[in-house]
């Protein structure tokens, strides 16, 4: 075997090693299609209800809401003149669009100085601290998906200041969350997973 051919067989495998899967499962619409088919999604969830309290389908109902699953998804590019690429819309990055300035407070207050939010157990436990954090501030429910979610994209004080009213389409976006979450949990309940 040549060398160049060795070399091209290591990166390869190198490459098909690199942490896990970046895109999503394949039926997003069924949350026990997802579990089976990512059972590392379904220990992080739990971890995170068991520390939080946040339910399972109020987690996947958010994550599916801003990342689609996808573990390295970013916000899109803005563009001068239409062509001209001029960074991201925002810092918002991984499964649970966490910005870099939240992602850091996460950091420093739960002392995971190694947690990455391409990581699902880290991104669902980023979750479940933030949305704690929104019933204590906010009065909000940890059950409560359509609310937790408006003061996720808002922030404890755009939420307390109600300032989603004036974003129609983000009250729409909340009752999808919503709708998804009641959707998640009833197939949950049914679900035949291997240690449920």
């Amino acid at each position: 075997m040549s060398k160049h051919l060795r070399a091209m067989i290591i990166v390869l495998l190198v490459a098909s090693c690199g942490g896990g899967p970046q895109t999503a499962p394949r039926d997003l619409d069924n949350a026990c299609t997802i579990l089976k088919e990512r059972p590392d999604y379904l220990r992080a969830f739990r971890a995170t209800e068991r520390k939080w309290g946040v339910p399972i389908h109020v987690q996947m109902a958010t994550i599916h809401q801003e990342s689609k699953f996808v573990a390295d998804a970013r916000t899109p590019f803005k563009y001068v003149l239409g062509v001209i690429p001029m960074g991201r819309q925002s810092s918002a990055f991984g499964y649970s669009q966490a910005l870099d300035a939240t992602w850091d407070e996460y950091l420093n207050s739960e002392g995971r100085r190694r947690a990455k939010r391409d990581e699902i157990r880290d991104a669902s436990d980023f979750m479940g601290w933030y949305m704690n954090l929104t019933r204590d501030r906010n009065g909000v429910s940890l059950h409560d998906a359509r609310n937790q979610y408006l003061a996720y994209h808002e922030g404890h004080t755009g939420f307390s200041r109600q300032s989603y009213n004036s974003k129609a389409w983000l009250v729409g976006v909340a009752g999808k969350v919503d709708s998804r979450s009641k959707l998640y949990e009833r197939q949950i309940a049914g679900c035949r997973l291997r240690g449920w």
